[in-house]
């Protein structure tokens, strides 16, 4: 029996970009991505056939891009849309852990605004915990870069080996991770937990700052998720290393074999 096309609802408001470009990734590997506004999950919007439900869908992701103009902070105010019309819904569909909820840059953004990320057990929405603030060097930061899944807890990417490199090209202005808490301690309680999904490095797979760590992000984390591991985040875009990849002009031809790409991600979430 061939195995069913899984569906992807990826949520659009006023000034998300990058949703069909998110949705073009995941139709050229076999699944079936809608892009949905906000709007249609609430009787907000006019026609019955227009509007939609969290549970039609076997993943729910938010797109990068500059929500409602990012005016207050980077994704506050999608988010505080999201917890208005969508915050008990939201919740529900997290009590099933076949479903999963992503946010990619500005996607990001929007779950820690949501208190998704790094998330209490459970998946229930919460005050923000963290934020994704400017970055060390004060400017947009856009550039081919690098991440290494750090082993965590994570069912899409288990049988990955810890370390494997990824080619994720980054387009960020706020994407520096401060974490609530004592300096590194809450890091540290992440680590513990297996909440860090992917760190910054370079080509080579090694630790390393500016410019390969776009941000300044302790621990050059660059992605995280929750504690079950049903919704995650990143601020690199894995989309935009799906069809047509530069990696291979940016390493040997070796090293090519060696680091893997956004069709290779996104393909393991489905």
């Amino acid at each position: 029996m061939a195995k069913a096309r899984k569906s992807v609802a990826i949520v659009s408001i006023e000034g998300t970009n990058c949703d069909r470009e998110l949705a073009s990734a995941f139709e050229t590997l076999g699944a079936r991505p809608e892009i949905v506004d906000l709007a249609q999950f609430t009787d907000e919007v006019g026609s019955p056939i227009l509007r939609r439900r969290l549970e039609d869908y076997d993943m729910l992701l938010f797109p990068g891009g500059f929500s409602a103009g990012d005016y207050v902070r980077a994704g506050a105010i999608m988010a505080a849309r999201v917890r208005s019309t969508l915050g008990r819904d939201l919740a529900e569909y997290l009590r099933d852990p076949s479903h999963l909820v992503g946010g990619i840059c500005n996607g990001f953004q929007v779950l820690v605004e949501l208190g998704l990320l790094p998330g209490r057990a459970g998946g229930r929405l919460s005050v923000p915990q963290a934020c994704l603030t400017t970055n060390d060097s004060a400017r947009f930061e856009c550039r081919p870069t690098f991440v290494a899944w750090d082993g965590g807890n994570f069912d899409p990417l288990r049988g990955t080996r810890r370390g494997t490199v990824f080619y994720f090209p980054s387009a960020h202005g706020e994407g520096k991770l401060v974490l609530r808490g004592s300096r590194g301690a809450t890091l540290r309680d992440l680590e513990d937990r297996g909440q860090v999904l992917f760190r910054w490095v370079d080509p080579d797979g090694q630790p390393a700052g500016y410019p390969w760590n776009p941000n300044g992000s302790a621990g050059n984390v660059a992605g995280i998720t929750n504690p079950e591991g049903t919704v995650f985040g990143l601020m690199p875009h894995p989309e935009r290393s799906v069809v047509e990849s530069r990696r291979d002009r940016l390493v040997s031809d070796s090293e090519a074999l060696r680091i893997r790409t956004g069709r290779d991600f996104l393909r393991s979430l489905l």
